[in-house]
């Protein structure tokens, strides 16, 4: 049958049908690596993967980055950990965030394998900063256009952060939790070229120059701008699902909607380019 690739939405996403990502082959990888790139997110179906299989597609793409934080999968450092079990309340990217935007080289993209799902709940929203950006006034793009971010890690992870003590062992290693990184506000993306909004409410603290108050201000409606859900896609873990998204054009946000029940994925995070 090979490779077909449906979008999911008028915003964001793809699936991506007709391939088993253990047995790819070139020509397919070729395809799906320009789809991640035009579409921000990938969904694949029905994926008889084990962890193995999971970093082979992973170093496909490109350099796996290992997470600092997140307890790695066992004999598997390369990947890490997304759980919530019955008896926590807290899961773990239950906001909107796009990952390792607190590292002065982010990540380009990560790749989440379904493991252990809810009956119900679970489901995961991305959003397509890119749409968000182009619906701009022209007012608002002149504003952003020269603007930089700064982004953090420590309030997340760090030894004082809340989130970090809700989340308990599944995060580690606070002492790592010092980056501070400063990044366009309005990024053109270094594989395409198409800007977008390069801010989220996870790991952005403010911007650079700019006192608080106005920071804020302008946060707030950016932020505003990304969560309207014409720009989003909600995607339905089943098992052998996989999703991989490019955390420089896409925000997401985990649901924490199955409190009592497990849910338990793996993470691979691959590295990215410096961003200007």
């Amino acid at each position: 049958m090979g490779l077909e690739i449906t979008p999911a939405s008028d915003a964001v996403g793809a699936f991506c049908s007709g391939i088993k990502l253990n047995n790819l082959k070139d020509a397919e990888l070729n395809l799906i690596k320009e789809a991640f790139f035009e579409f921000g997110v990938l969904f694949f179906r029905d994926q008889e993967m084990e962890p193995e299989h999971h970093i082979d597609f992973a170093e496909r793409l490109g350099e796996i980055e290992i997470n600092r934080f997140f307890t790695p999968v066992p004999g598997f450092p390369q990947i890490a950990q997304v759980l919530k079990e019955p008896d926590q309340a807290k899961n773990i990217g239950g906001g909107w965030h796009t990952d390792h935007s607190y590292d002065q080289i982010p990540a380009m993209g990560s790749i989440l394998r379904a493991i252990e799902l809810p009956q119900t709940g679970g489901d995961t929203l991305f959003a397509s900063v890119q749409a968000a950006y182009e619906d701009l006034s022209e007012e608002d793009k002149d504003l952003i256009e020269n603007l930089n971010g700064l982004h953090s890690s420590r309030h997340i992870f760090g030894y004082d952060a809340g989130e970090a003590k809700d989340v308990g062992d599944r995060f580690a290693n606070p002492e790592l939790a010092v980056q501070d990184a400063v990044h366009p506000v309005a990024l053109a993306h270094p594989e395409t070229g198409r800007k977008g909004i390069y801010v989220n409410a996870g790991f952005t603290t403010g911007i650079e120059g700019m006192e608080k108050k106005q920071s804020d201000e302008i946060l707030d409606r950016l932020w505003a701008t990304c969560a309207n859900e014409k720009y989003h896609y909600r995607f339905k873990w089943e098992p052998g699902s996989l999703a991989m998204w490019d955390n420089r054009s896409t925000w997401h946000w985990a649901l924490n909607d199955y409190h009592g029940q497990r849910r338990y994925m793996h993470r691979i995070t691959l590295k990215g380019v410096p961003l200007s």
